[in-house]
């Protein structure tokens, strides 16, 4: 006869806790005995520094097990629990365990234990009275009663206690003998910055796949058809003036989509920032600026081709903020790298009164640093001038 699926999940769950508990008390046991030893070595007590040095010696002795401990305990949770405590944790923190936690649970477990030798003696005393005649002590049936509902009250106390104090093990020992929660948070923090890096390089290295795409494919059929349109205007003399007039305003618009592919081709990530540097990337920048632009560049080694575009973009959009909203007359870009820091300066003599708060283009610049742990910031009185100093590290 199978027990029904609640009850045969609440006994598996006691014979797990109650093996689990007497393990840890079986642990404990061994650590007293080895607390013991020193106080057997020497049993002359009659002077305070005997007293003291059989203290000292079996806590000195289990703190020095203390490593061995930790890993029978952490087996005691793999092996019975199916629960890893991964390693490795500080010494201190382990001795707070072993010490303290652990016996004290322990002690805990001794106590369920007896409630439930306890609880079984007093819920089955209708069956030791049926050896009355012999055991004359045993109470009368309303006695017994009593007994038997303090017995069962007894065994349900134990059965709690003993998922209760596996539950406070579990939650100790992972507390104490797993991760220091500072290396724990530290190594969490690593591990998204390095996740984060990645993502930025698969992102940059999707922008260049689709500007070589964008570049060798659909900008050289437009050249193409471009070519042939201007051919055909320059040859074909015969036409009549409707046909004429087609092909040169088919000839215009494919001129204006090559240029604004190249645009576009440029904005996703110019080939010459790869082939030449910041310099030459930047100077395309500066020529092509509605305002006069003074540019000054000083790497003298190159930087992680990552932070290179992020500094490529944050200049472009800058200038590109600069001409519709700063009503300046020139604009200044300083790049310099000192040390492994690339530092960005863009500034203006607009009318000043940017803020990167109000939503505006400065905070995608913003955003921009700080995809590669940079830093952004802005001076920008009523009146001018604008100044924007980015800086970033030269290696992810």
């Amino acid at each position: 006869m199978r027990l029904p699926t609640a009850p045969r999940r609440a006994f598996a769950r006691l014979r797990r806790d109650a093996v689990f508990g007497l393990v840890g008390i079986s642990v404990q046991l061994l650590a007293l005995l080895v607390m013991g030893v020193p106080w057997l070595a020497d049993g002359d007590l009659s002077s305070l520094p005997a007293v003291l040095l059989a203290v000292a010696l079996p806590l000195g002795a289990l703190a020095a097990l203390t490593p061995g401990f930790t890993r029978v305990q952490r087996r005691r949770f793999t092996s019975l629990l199916a629960i890893d405590i991964p390693g490795p944790t500080r010494w201190g923190r382990q001795v707070r365990y072993n010490l303290l936690v652990a016996p004290a649970i322990a002690g805990g477990g001794v106590l369920a234990w007896s409630f439930a030798l306890v609880g079984v003696a007093a819920a089955t005393v209708f069956l030791w009275r049926q050896q009355a005649g012999r055991l004359k002590f045993l109470p009368d049936a309303m006695a017994a009663a009593y007994l038997t509902a303090g017995g069962i009250a007894l065994l349900a106390l134990a059965y709690w206690l003993t998922g209760a104090l596996a539950r406070l093990d579990l939650r100790a020992a992972t507390a104490l003998l797993g991760p220091d929660p500072a290396k724990k948070l530290e190594r969490r923090v690593e591990d998204l910055t390095e996740s984060r890096a990645g993502a930025i390089d698969v992102a940059d290295a999707e922008r260049r796949r689709i500007e070589r795409d964008l570049h060798d494919g659909a900008q050289q059929r437009l050249v193409s058809m471009a070519v042939n349109l201007g051919l055909a205007k320059a040859t074909l003399k015969d036409l009549p003036d409707e046909a004429r007039q087609v092909i040169e305003e088919a000839h215009r618009e494919a001129k204006g989509a090559i240029e604004e592919l190249s645009s576009l081709v440029r904005g996703l990530h110019p080939a010459v920032l790869d082939e030449l540097g910041l310099d030459a990337a930047l100077s395309g920048i500066a020529a092509r600026a509605p305002l006069p632009v003074r540019l000054h560049v000083h790497v003298p080694e190159r930087a992680s081709p990552t932070v290179e575009a992020v500094a490529y973009f944050v200049v472009s959009e800058a200038l590109t903020n600069v001409a519709k909203h700063a009503r300046a007359e020139r604009a200044d870009v300083t790049v310099v790298r000192t040390g492994d820091t690339l530092r960005v300066v863009i500034a203006d003599d607009g009318e000043g009164g940017a803020d990167a708060a109000r939503g505006s283009g400065l905070t995608g610049l913003a955003k921009r640093a700080g995809s590669v742990d940079g830093s952004f910031a802005i001076s920008s009185p009523r009146g001018g001038p604008t100044v924007i100093t980015v800086e970033l590290p030269c290696v992810l």
